[in-house]
């Protein structure tokens, strides 16, 4: 800022006198050496280490709320291919429970798909640490594993799903969304939103499941 100062001033002094000068610039650059404080770092002692991993590995309500959704259900599927298309319609079956002492949900998917079997395994679980759901996607028509992350939403009874997925035409990265909706005891909906080509996103698949009794 000085040496920009200094420039006004002599040019503003030359004009005042009528001459005409040839200005140089100085390239040589002044560095201001700025000390940086070190943030000191604080341990933790063996007793709250302790504590925090028993908090960590302990399931709470939110591993309760996942345990109802221990049981059989039917499931109707739709899909939709891309933005404005026919709906393609499905049924399967899920198997859910709790596995590894009630801290996290497996649920096995059955059916048929384009006339194909398929089946499929997710994992839900609710992380202690970041207090968020966490959920992965495996199948035997992909090579690929998914995993999304959510907030629970107490007013709708819905957990908000967020992540991204390699898609296998362009091979490049897009996101995705999924939310999952407890409507009543024995009904649950779950919706996936993708991006088309363009970006945009749209609705690709519903699924209703219904507790078999």
């Amino acid at each position: 800022m000085k040496l920009k100062f200094l420039s006004l001033i002599a040019i503003i002094s030359l004009v005042s006198c009528g001459k005409k000068e040839e200005t140089k610039t100085d390239s040589t650059s002044v560095t201001d050496t700025v000390k940086v404080e070190e943030t000191p770092i604080t341990i933790p002692d063996s007793a709250t280490i302790a504590k925090a991993w028993e908090d960590f590995m302990t399931p709470g309500e939110p591993h309760k709320m996942l345990a109802l959704e221990n049981g059989t259900w039917n499931e109707e599927m739709t899909m939709w291919m891309e933005p404005g298309a026919e709906p393609m319609k499905n049924t399967m079956t899920a198997e859910s429970k709790m596995i590894y002492g009630d801290r996290y949900q497996e649920t096995i998917h059955k059916g048929e798909f384009m006339g194909m079997p398929f089946e499929g395994k997710s994992t839900l679980a609710y992380n202690n640490a970041s207090q968020e759901y966490t959920s992965t996607w495996i199948d035997n028509m992909s090579t690929g594993i998914m995993v999304i992350s959510g907030k629970y939403d107490e007013a709708t009874k819905t957990i908000n799903f967020s992540g991204t997925t390699v898609d296998p035409v362009t091979k490049k990265e897009k996101a995705i969304r999924e939310t999952y909706t407890i409507v009543d005891k024995n009904t649950r909906k779950m919706e996936m939103f993708d991006v088309d080509f363009s970006g945009k996103e749209y609705k690709s698949m519903e699924i209703i499941m219904t507790r078999k009794k």
